[in-house]
Order: C-alpha cells, then structure tokens, then sequence
C-alpha cells in the first residue's frame, strides 16, 4: 500500500515545477516507499535525484539537504556500499554537531554513523564517537531509557567486544 501510495504522489505532483515543495516531498515518499519496501536498488536512483532537486532549489534549507543525504546513505549501506555511505555520514554528522551535540538530530545521525563505523571495522572511530560524545549527549536530551541511548550503549559494547585491541580492562 505504501508503495502505491508513493507512486500515485509522485504522478500527482509531477508536473508541478520543480520548486514547488510538494513535489518535491513526493519524490522523498517515493524513495522512501521502495526502500521500505526491500527495494534498496530502486530507491537509490530516486534518492539520488530528490537530493540533486534538494541541492538545486533548496541550497539554503540545510534540514531538507541533510534529510536527503541521509536517504542516500542510508540507502548505500543497505545495498552494501559501506565506503560511501560512511563519507555522507561523517558529513552529516559534522554540520549537524556544529549546531550542538545534544540535538536530537545530531544524536541520531551519529547513531547512523556509529552503525556503519561499527560494520566496516572502524573500532576506535567508533568507540570515542559513542562513548566520549553521543551516548552522554543521548543520556542528557534523550534519557537513559530512549531506545536511541540504549542501541547507542549496545553499538558500544559491540565495538568493545569486537575490537581484538580490547583489553580486559575496556570490557570491564
């Protein structure tokens, strides 16, 4: 349903000039209905081209080009593409974090940041991103019973535990 319902927004604003907010949202649907949809190859060209729309007519609104950046890096990391996702990822995090830590936004792209550093092998990346930054940003706006605070802890663990540098003593 959700799929059909991103294909009938798109058809419907179209033909409206690309400026025009709606159609621009419509894109964003459509994309976001293939890749919640198992369809993460399809997705892709769609986020891609909602974030050049983003970059050509919306330069100034630095919300919408972050929330497009990070569709398509979100979408890279499903399909595989770890490298590039991390690139976007780290530019997100960085412009979001230069308007405070303890923003919601902030913690949650650097939650999307920490996952993929977590997957690629990025320990020590990784564990001072969460454990020096995000995690005391999320306990403090988020609570310590915020399902982001606590997936935060657990990519920590994850990132102790997997890093063959580990010592006993960072585990404890």
């Amino acid at each position: 349903v959700a799929l059909a319902l991103g294909w009938a927004m798109w058809k419907t604003y179209l033909g409206r000039p690309q400026t025009d907010w709606h159609r621009r949202e419509a894109i964003g649907v459509l994309g976001d209905s293939l890749w919640k949809g198992g369809k993460p190859e399809e997705a892709l060209p769609v986020f891609e081209a909602h974030l050049a729309l983003v970059r050509r007519h919306y330069s100034g609104e630095e919300e919408p080009l972050l929330g497009a950046q990070g569709n398509v890096a979100s979408c890279l990391d499903d399909l595989g593409r770890e490298a590039e996702a991390l690139v976007l990822q780290r530019e997100i995090y960085a412009r979001w974090a230069a308007r405070g830590i303890s923003q919601k936004h902030t913690i949650l792209s650097g939650y999307n940041l920490a996952v993929t550093l977590l997957k690629v092998g990025f320990w020590d990346e990784c564990k001072t991103s969460v454990r020096d930054q995000l995690l005391p940003a999320a306990r403090q706006t988020l609570g310590s019973d915020d399902d982001v605070t606590l997936a935060l802890s657990r990519i920590l663990a994850d990132a102790l535990a997997g890093d063959p540098e580990s010592t006993r003593d960072d585990l404890l």
